[in-house]
């Protein structure tokens, strides 16, 4: 079933430390939390310098959707500057990660997949007039980054989004796209069959 997810009737949550909030997008299973997610897909608003939380077991990308962004000090050893020219950053949850902020508060797209269930890929596209979209994935995250508005048709079903929306895709079904302009970003998320899990 093909979900729209308006991030209207969406509520953050503060970080415990204070820095930030979180808004969770979708996660897999349903209502889970921190410690039982397969996937998590969310926006984080920082607005202050310090640590990330750790994710042991767990990969994350990093996408910047508004602000100057940040510096991350990534394990002591590599600094990684997320901002306008070099938005996205794939790293491991277990990671000790410190951000310092560019220039004020950054809100950041974040994709979290546990390493031995699922995996993820992270996409940006820009549109601009009509295009086509297939959703390929066990399940699909489509999120709209920048633009007032998105009209996504099939066949059978006709969506709007409004900036910080998001649809949640089954596969197979082929999409029309249409916008004056708009970025989206699109998560595809696929899991382990039973035979991988064994190897």
């Amino acid at each position: 079933m093909n979900i729209l997810i308006p991030f209207a009737g969406l509520s953050a949550l503060p970080w415990k430390n204070g820095g930030g909030s979180t808004t969770t997008i979708a996660v897999g299973p349903p209502e889970a939390g921190f410690d039982d997610f397969d996937w998590r897909v969310s926006l984080a608003t920082i607005s202050e310098d310090g640590p990330f939380s750790r994710f042991p077991g767990v990969d994350r990308t990093l996408a910047l959707v508004d602000g100057h962004g940040m510096t991350l000090d990534i394990d002591g050893s590599e600094r990684v500057i997320i901002c306008e020219s070099g938005p996205v950053l794939a790293f491991d949850g277990d990671s000790e990660v410190v951000a310092k902020l560019n220039r004020g508060p950054t809100t950041d797209f974040n994709v979290m997949t546990r390493s031995d269930r699922c995996y993820h890929q992270f996409g940006r596209r820009r549109l601009n007039g009509k295009s086509r979209f297939v959703a390929r994935a066990d399940l699909t995250v489509m999120f709209l980054a920048e633009g007032e508005t998105l009209e996504i048709a099939s066949e059978s079903e006709r969506i709007n989004m409004v900036r910080y929306d998001a649809v949640m895709f089954d596969p197979g079904t082929v999409w029309s796209l249409e916008t004056t302009q708009a970025l989206i970003f699109i998560v595809d998320i696929f899991y382990y069959s039973e035979e991988e899990e064994d190897e």
